[in-house]
C-alpha cells in the first residue's frame, strides 16, 4: 500500500485500516504492508497484490468501497477487478 505524501493525501490511512480491518475479520493469511512513492501520485491510494497463481496487480484509485472489493473478488474469489487495475506485472 503506496504511503508517501501523496498516498497519504489521496486517503491511503484509511484504506490501509479498512485493508487491515477486513483481512483480520476474515481471518485471511495476509500480510497489509506499507511502502513508498510508486511514482503514479495520479492513481493513489494504489494497493500491490502479489498472490501465488495470479500476476502480481496494482490498483489505482482505490477507496474504501474498492478495497473491500479487492479482499472479497481478488484475494478469496482469485478474481481480477479490471475496472480498478493500473498496471500487470507478469
Amino acid at each position: 500500500m503506496g504511503m508517501s505524501a501523496c498516498g497519504l493525501a489521496a486517503g491511503a490511512q484509511e484504506v490501509f485500516e479498512v485493508l487491515k480491518e477486513e483481512v483480520k475479520k476474515r481471518n485471511l493469511a495476509v500480510e497489509v504492508t506499507k511502502s513508498g512513492c510508486a511514482g503514479m501520485c495520479y492513481a493513489e491510494p494504489m494497493v500491490e497484490i502479489k498472490m501465488e497463481g495470479l500476476p502480481t496487480v496494482i490498483y489505482g484509485k482505490v477507496n474504501n468501497e474498492v478495497a473491500l472489493e479487492i479482499v472479497e473478488r481478488h484475494i478469496m474469489g482469485h478474481t481480477l477487478l479490471n475496472d480498478h487495475i493500473f498496471e500487470v506485472r507478469g
